[in-house]
């Protein structure tokens, strides 16, 4: 299907990268191919690099990433043996001057996810919006008829109130057509705000900047400050701030930028991209209160290979962090999960009532140092059937030291 004239060409096809927590990178390359769909999947230690065409909603869904970048530039690391400062400054700058071209690319990228995204939320309140609308016209229908039967005593009557309802309707009609251009201006100004115009002149940015290795220990050895890489990395922010200044004529806005640039040096790689989304993918919204880390939950659980039919426990459940993240990727499973505390099985109770799957997990108050449980049984396989298994299971908790289930 071809793009309307004006319209930003679907799907770009960019190369993006993830930071990852040490240990996790083949899970993350697994889950970029299998969710993303994606291409040219490689890593070095905490990153891993991939190319897709995947939209901001196919985005959001990786688990075991921790933040996710547009890739601008990935080289060698800066030659700093005996090299003056002045001398690397020199070269970091040399990251935007070499090929602005590829800075303009990807800006045009991300502002096309940016766009695009925002138009396919305006389609779906504008495809919700007729379904509010007929709901208003049967309503409006129903009580014509109600209305009608009542006023047939006289037609002195019936006029009077036939002309009430056309003034109310035409007071509806008029406060339809409000709302809707109230909807649709604030809706264009979200996407303004979001996209910011394609005049990159507009632009407003911070930088963010991680350095480490021998450049590090290069660049602080004139520190004498207990905390000399804060001072280096608002250093090094400065001199790629001014460039990109000098470059693009960006403004630099340290509260509230538009984009977010982020550097990191160290002694593998130069590594520079654009932050795609201003919340850590991380950072999941259904947990309340965080236990473990939700990558390392998401990892753990997928271990296991659950599927259909399979009970799932964990017997040292904690906050459930596990069992969350394990309900929310494999939703037909039947889930228990089992602590001592009673602290820890109350947090683990208010998490799943905010994620909305307390319905899904049962939490028992349970001591497990008695026997040692597996953490996942097929039941079709051991005890035949999901209520069989249940029920098996809550008889091998009393069986052994079994109190209360929340």
């Amino acid at each position: 299907m071809a793009a309307e004239p004006g319209e930003p060409v679907w799907p770009p096809v960019a190369r993006f990268f993830c930071t990852v927590a040490r240990g996790l990178e083949p899970f993350l390359m697994r889950e970029v191919r299998a969710r993303l769909e994606a291409t040219e999947v490689e890593y070095i230690l905490g990153k891993v690099f991939f190319t897709t065409c995947a939209d901001l909603n196919m985005l959001k869904k990786l688990k075991s990433a921790e933040r996710l970048f547009l890739l601008i530039k990935k080289q060698f690391p800066f030659n700093v043996s005996s090299v003056s400062k002045g001398k690397i400054f020199s070269e970091i700058q040399r990251l935007i001057n070499d090929e602005p071209e590829s800075w303009l690319n990807v800006i045009s990228i991300w502002k096309n996810l940016l766009e695009l995204d925002a138009k396919k939320e305006k389609l779906s309140e504008r495809d919700a919006n007729p379904l509010k609308r007929k709901m208003g016209k049967d309503d409006t229908i129903l009580g014509k008829k109600l209305k009608t039967e009542q006023m047939q005593e006289t037609q002195e009557t019936r006029e009077c109130q036939l002309e009430k309802q056309r003034e109310e309707e035409t007071l509806e009609q008029g406060d339809f057509f409000t709302k809707r251009e109230e909807f649709q201006e604030a809706l264009q100004n979200d996407v303004a705000e979001a996209v910011d115009t394609h005049n990159q002149n507009d632009l407003t940015f911070r930088v963010s900047c991680r350095c480490s290795g021998t450049i590090a220990k290069t660049l602080t050895a004139q520190y004498s400050y207990l905390f000399y890489d804060l001072l280096l990395f608002q250093e090094i922010g400065k001199v790629i701030g001014i460039a990109l200044m000098k470059q693009f004529g960006w403004k630099a806005d340290l509260r509230n930028p538009n984009l977010e640039i982020f550097i990191h040096l160290n002694n593998i790689y130069s590594v520079v991209g654009i932050p795609v989304f201003r919340v850590p993918l991380a950072s999941r919204a259904y947990i309340r209160t965080a236990g473990l880390r939700s990558t390392i939950a998401w990892a753990m659980a997928s271990v296991a290979e659950i599927k259909a039919g399979t009970v799932v426990l964990d017997p040292m459940c904690g906050l459930g962090t596990i069992l969350l993240e394990a309900a929310k990727e494999w939703p037909d499973v039947y889930y228990v999960g089992a602590d001592i505390s009673d602290s820890q099985l109350l947090g683990a109770c208010d998490n799943l009532k905010v994620a909305g799957l307390k319905d899904k997990v049962e939490l028992l108050k349970v001591s497990v140092l008695v026997d040692s449980i597996p953490v996942t049984y097929r039941s079709e396989l051991f005890w035949g059937g999901p209520s069989r298994t249940r029920e098996r299971l809550r008889q091998l908790f009393q069986s052994s030291c079994f109190s209360d289930p929340l």
